[in-house]
Parts: C-alpha cells; structure tokens; sequence
C-alpha cells in the first residue's frame, strides 16, 4: 500500500483565480504524486501551471469547509512562486511536475518537491482532528458507498468528537453532517 499524506492543494489557473481543496499526495521514491480525478478544478490547473503547494494543516475546518463549499481560506504569497499558501499551513511544500501518466479518469502527476517553508509548530494528536478528517474523506467518498456504512462510519467519529473535540472540531464535523444528512435523504427520496 502507498503511503498518503493528507493536505490541502493550492493551485493557480492560467488566469490567476487559486483553487483551494482537500487531497491527499501519494509517496513515490523520491517525490509525490497528485492524482486528482477529471473533472477537477485541481487538474485543470495542474496541467495549465505544472505547479501546486502542499499545505501540511491540522485545522480540521479546512478539510471540512471545502468538502462543503467553504473555500474562502486566508492566503499568504510565496516567494518565487505565483500560487499562494494556506495562512494556517504548518508548513508547505512548493511541487513542480516532473512528468504525466495519463488516466481517463484520474492522471497522475510525479512532482519534485521544488522550496519548502516551515510556519509554526505542530502541537499534537487529537482524535477529534482526526475524526474530522476521516469524516471529510467518507463525504468526498459519499456516491460511492451504501448508505449502511456511512451511517455506521459517522456513528463511530461522533465518538472521538463526542470525547476530544474543541468548538472548531464540533463546528467542521456539523459541517460535513448536515452533507451526509442531505446526501442520505436524496438516497432514501429515491427508493
């Protein structure tokens, strides 16, 4: 199995609009691989730019927010790069594609780890944060799966936040709730 980083991706179209979205970056040797799926903000500007920042967060909203249209994230300029990073990353790093494995449905991208920078320090575990992160995970994942096994998968988070979670774990999990609630009624509409 590879290992995956989970972060949130910066990218910059042609026109200067940045994107901000959850994706988690694929370990290969010595570089990284993004692999978003086609359609996708994201891919498009991959491979107008062949530039994106990783931005390593444990701000739990983020991931939520935009797996719930809330994208509006404060941004910070980077020098010697055009795409921005998030405020609130930990720490970034600036990746160049180096090459293409084409994909109809999800390409893959090897990229170079091109500038780095470290913000602030990273405090900890917590089960709530993670609970979080598993939770924006199963939402992006939702036309996928039977709806048995999202509400036994959401059960179980509401445990780590029911013990861990501060008012921002809280407000980030109701966020991807009300999409799994939304998404569930949709499904018992339609039988």
């Amino acid at each position: 199995m590879p290992y995956i980083r989970e972060t949130i991706l910066t990218t910059m179209s042609e026109a200067g609009e940045v994107h901000i979205a959850p994706l988690g970056i694929i370990q290969e040797k010595d570089g990284w691989i993004i692999a978003p799926f086609r359609p996708s903000t994201t891919l498009a500007n991959i491979e107008a730019t062949g530039r994106a920042v990783v931005n390593y967060t444990d701000e739990a909203k983020i991931f939520a927010g935009c797996l719930t249209g809330r994208r509006d994230w404060p941004l910070t300029p980077l020098e010697n790069c055009p795409v921005p990073r998030l405020k609130a990353a930990l720490s970034h790093d600036v990746l160049q594609v180096e090459s293409v494995s084409g994909d109809e449905t999800r390409p893959r991208y090897f990229c170079k780890v091109i500038a780095s920078g470290q913000h602030r320090a990273y405090t900890g575990m917590n089960r709530a944060k993670a609970a979080v992160l598993e939770a924006a995970i199963l939402v992006s994942r939702l036309k996928m799966l039977p709806a048995e096994k999202i509400e036994t998968e959401i059960a179980y988070l509401k445990i780590a936040i029911d013990k861990t979670a501060g008012p921002d774990e809280e407000q980030a999990f109701y966020w991807l709730l009300e999409k799994v609630i939304e998404h569930l009624a949709e499904v018992e509409g339609k039988s």
